[in-house]
């Protein structure tokens, strides 16, 4: 076993009792009651997770892909909400570490590696979500400054967060239309508010807001790269790793629920003997242990391309694909396995029936994801 192997078997098996003494017995509570982890919050600056993939040189753990996404997987085993409040934070810092200047690495990386600054990017707005060339949110410049305006929504961290990546029109007249986008790094301030919390079905506990800017002052020092008409670019690369989070989400959660069916089959008796041993329960655990080990597989594949640095849209997109319809189909199917106990909230299976549907959406719908794998398809063959 090399370093980074050993290195590797001890994060995780700190994240496992991590997962199994602080988060597990909070799950249910914070979840039906829609409270946010403080708590946890806390726990996960001192565990490093907010500077995860950030790299040792400004204070991160620097971890790889490979290891961040088993990291979330063993999350999402149990709970996935509190793993929404480190991955946006994430892909700004990815943003910044990637595309940002020295001065903005030197700053910003190293407080957002320790959570000090913390947040998340601000893409979404009420009319546009996967279509992100038709964003309104406006950045004009005056003096050594920019002015925003408009709205953002369905924004991670929103409330709690104090910092935020933000997507915005610099130039509404270029085509197309992603050419006049340029992503500014905003500390909350006058001008920078939450609009309202925004109730959801699943993926409680974690705020989701509204934020308005309304004459809102950045300097253009937070200006990404230092350069106008790049954002979109800087935000698309950022995604990739958004997206291998969202499939490792997708399989510890389709993993999670078979766990949870198989313990359940192993326990219920109906006709003399425990419904494990009828064949229609065993045909479901089957189909579900298979599809979460084949979610897992695909997220180490698009994990370890990203590692090494090559494109991965590709397989990102797959690995989301699959391992979100995955995480989807192995709740409905645990639920099924549970039967009326299911629709109880004193059993947890109904959270994941609740939670699942979102990773099919966010970091770009399944259908934007198709797309995205049949384009690069043929991309790679022509």
């Amino acid at each position: 076993m090399n370093h980074d192997e050993s290195l590797e078997l001890q994060i995780l098996a700190t994240i496992d009792k991590w997962v199994e003494q602080e988060l597990r017995p909070i799950a249910k509570e914070h979840d039906q009651a829609d409270e946010y982890p403080s708590d946890l919050v806390e726990q996960m600056k001192a565990l490093g997770l907010f500077g995860a993939t950030i790299s040792e040189t400004y204070g991160g753990l620097g971890l790889s892909a490979s290891t961040y996404a088993k990291i979330v997987s063993r999350i999402c085993e149990v709970w996935m909400a509190p793993s929404g409040i480190f991955n946006s934070h994430l892909i700004m810092a990815n943003c910044v570490e990637r595309a940002g200047t020295d001065a903005q690495k030197e700053y910003f990386l190293p407080k957002f590696a320790t959570g000090e600054l913390r947040g998340g990017i601000g893409l979404t707005e009420p009319d546009a979500g996967s279509d992100l060339q038709s964003l309104r949110l406006a950045a004009k410049k005056d003096g050594n400054d920019y002015l925003l305006n408009g709205t953002k929504t369905w924004i991670s961290n929103g409330i709690h967060g104090n910092c935020l990546a933000v997507l915005t029109k610099t130039d509404p007249t270029v085509s197309p239309a992603h050419r006049g986008m340029s992503l500014f790094i905003c500390e909350k301030g006058e001008g920078f508010t939450v609009g309202k919390k925004l109730k959801k079905l699943g993926y409680r506990a974690i705020d989701s807001a509204e934020l308005i800017f309304d004459n809102f002052r950045v300097s253009a020092d937070n200006l990404v790269g230092g350069e106008e008409g790049r954002g979109f670019q800087q935000v698309a690369g950022g995604l990739e790793l958004g997206r291998i989070n969202i499939a490792a989400r997708g399989a510890g959660m389709a993993k999670g629920a078979t766990t949870m069916a198989l313990n359940y089959a192993m326990e219920r008796k109906t006709f003399g003997k425990t419904i494990a041993e009828h064949q229609a329960i065993q045909l479901k655990l089957a189909e579900m242990s298979t599809r979460a080990a084949a979610a897992e597989l695909l997220v180490h594949q698009a994990a370890s391309k990203f590692d090494r640095q090559e494109r991965c849209d590709l397989e990102a997109g797959q690995a989301k694909f699959f391992a979100s319809e995955a995480a989807v189909q192995n709740s409905l199917d645990a639920m099924r396995v549970f039967g009326g106990y299911s629709y109880s909230p004193d059993y947890e299976i109904e959270r994941f029936y609740r939670d699942a549907p979102l990773l099919c959406i966010g970091e770009g719908t399944n259908e934007i994801q198709r797309m995205i794998i049949a384009k690069q398809m043929v991309a790679r063959a022509g």
